[in-house]
């Protein structure tokens, strides 16, 4: 399933740097919460690609994450 999430729907200040990521530069993902979706992006490139996953999709691919 596709999400369309509207640049002005994500105020800037609602993405954070996941805790897998790196202080030092190297793997920089952010994550933000939008009503219809969860949105995760490069925070190196903000603006170039992001992704949109569906609540269902978000959260079966945090639980295969965390079940190493």
């Amino acid at each position: 399933m596709t999400h369309r999430v509207s640049e002005r729907t994500v105020p800037e200040s609602a993405w954070f740097k996941s805790s897998y990521s790196s202080g030092e530069g190297g793997e920089c993902v952010e994550v933000a919460a939008a009503p219809e979706a969860v949105l995760v992006r490069d925070s190196k490139h903000p603006a170039v690609a992001r992704l949109a996953f569906g609540p269902e999709a978000w959260s079966d691919f945090v639980r295969m994450t965390t079940a190493r």
